[in-house]
């Protein structure tokens, strides 16, 4: 049976189908949580709604891609008659890109990078906020990566990108003080999921972070009573680095 901390709140969660997203689904369902989970595959939010069921908890899946502006646009609407609130957000639908030098990246892989990492994310706070508004406690928490801190070779893209959701996310908890709303930002650090073995695909997975670890803090910081805002909780790295 779930427990209570996040009894009565509807947390919206993207890439919510496998990974990061799907452990924070079962995660927040497990305190309580009414999970709207969003994802582009429909066979992988239907196996998240089956896992929150087995442990007692509730979710509604939406089928979405959210670089899709007119797909995306009816979701306030829907969520507003269905739910009248949202309590907390957890943006984290993103994509490698190009691994590449800056010098050979591709126009259209820039651009796809950029939509999925930093627009679609966009998108979702402008069209959510209203929402969270009604909360009396709206939180929202965007998955980053050490790549927007540190410098890589290849992975300009990628780093940009999450670089620039950085500023934004901060930027908006910034705009948002001091008020009911916060917004803060969680890098992961190495994890066991689909995008890690894309990029890293002679790793052993069994020696980096399994999602569910990441899941349980993204739960944390949808809470009520977490009210840092602007800040970034770093996961600590098995290599110790």
């Amino acid at each position: 049976m779930p427990s209570d901390q996040l009894s009565d709140r509807n947390v919206v969660i993207t890439g919510a189908s496998r990974g990061i997203g799907y452990a924070a689904g079962v995660a927040c369902a497990k305190r309580g949580a009414h999970v709207i989970g969003l994802a582009r595959t429909t066979s992988g939010l239907e196996k998240l709604d089956d896992d929150i069921r087995s442990v007692g908890g509730q979710a509604t899946l939406i089928p979405v891609d959210i670089t899709q502006e007119e797909a995306v646009s009816r979701l306030p609407a829907a969520l507003e008659d269905r739910f009248g609130k949202i309590d907390g957000l957890i943006l984290n639908a993103g994509m490698l890109g190009p691994l590449t030098h800056v010098a050979e990246v591709l126009g259209k892989e820039w651009h796809e990078t950029f939509t999925v990492n930093l627009h679609a994310n966009l998108a979702m706070i402008q069209l959510l906020h209203p929402l969270l508004l009604k909360s009396d406690a709206g939180r929202l928490v965007a998955v980053t990566s050490r790549a927007a801190r540190v410098s890589k070779p290849f992975w300009g893209a990628y780093a940009a990108s999450k670089a620039a959701l950085d500023v934004l996310v901060k930027t908006y908890a910034e705009e948002q003080a001091p008020g009911s709303v916060r917004a803060n930002l969680l890098d992961p650090g190495p994890t066991a999921t689909a995008m890690r073995k894309e990029a890293m695909p002679g790793e052993d997975p069994s020696t980096i972070t399994p999602p569910e670890v990441i899941g349980e803090r993204l739960a944390d910081m949808v809470q009520t009573d977490y009210q840092e805002t602007a800040g970034m909780v770093v996961m600590p790295r098995p290599d110790g680095v």
